[in-house]
């Protein structure tokens, strides 16, 4: 197993984390340190496994000032080196279940029949929350696992988030050629370098008692 970091390191990394307001533009996330947050992406857990996303990084420039008009401008959009655009696959159907299974077949070398039950077992769970008409909200509560790992590494590696859920997502749809495709915008997530002068970073952040949020049985 690596080596991981103690557990005050991983208190202090998350007290450092805040919403970064103000962006430095001329910081830039470095190729390393941004493969390692593109992979925890990648591992993010999911209901059944499915993966029903996919994460839109942009940093074309005149990209990201359509998105950040389509943001109620704000400048995190424009401002950060990474935007992510989370999307969910809407409408999860056997195609995509298919889709997962072959790629369990090619990473574990497993006989397709060996996974008869699993496949079973999944379409069930799909047609019962399509019945119910729950099935893309189910789907996209999974957005949120992604990230919050997201995030949560992004600190560990001293780099600033801020999560964005208010957003046009229609228009974040058109911009990134969404419209008509199994995909749609769920929240999107600033990532950089944060302004020395960005006042809220040295805010001591609020949160209730320990006591008061977590319960012990």
């Amino acid at each position: 197993m690596p080596a991981s970091p103690s557990p005050q390191q991983l208190i202090d990394a998350l007290n450092w984390r805040y919403a970064t307001k103000k962006f430095d533009p001329a910081q830039k996330i470095a190729d390393e340190t941004w493969h390692a947050l593109e992979q925890a992406l990648v591992l993010a857990p999911s209901s059944i496994g499915l993966q029903p996303w996919k994460f839109y990084v942009v940093t074309d420039a005149d990209t990201k000032a359509r998105l950040t008009a389509a943001s109620y401008r704000q400048t995190q959009a424009s401002d950060c080196s990474h935007f992510i655009v989370f999307a969910v696959r809407r409408g999860i159907d056997e195609t995509h279940v298919e889709r997962h299974i072959e790629r369990m077949v090619e990473v574990r070398g497993v006989a397709p029949e060996s996974l008869a039950r699993f496949r079973s077992m999944t379409m069930v769970n799909l047609d019962r929350a399509k019945n119910d008409g729950t099935l893309d909200t189910w789907q996209e509560h999974q957005i949120y696992i992604a990230l919050g790992q997201f995030m949560t590494s992004a600190a560990v590696l001293g780099i600033d988030t801020c999560p964005m859920e208010g957003i046009e997502r229609a228009k974040f749809d058109e911009i990134l050629g969404l419209e008509g495709s199994d995909y749609a915008t769920v929240v999107a997530c600033a990532a950089g370098h944060r302004l020395a002068d960005d006042k809220y970073a040295a805010a001591k952040k609020v949160r209730f008692k320990t006591e008061d949020v977590v319960v012990r049985i």
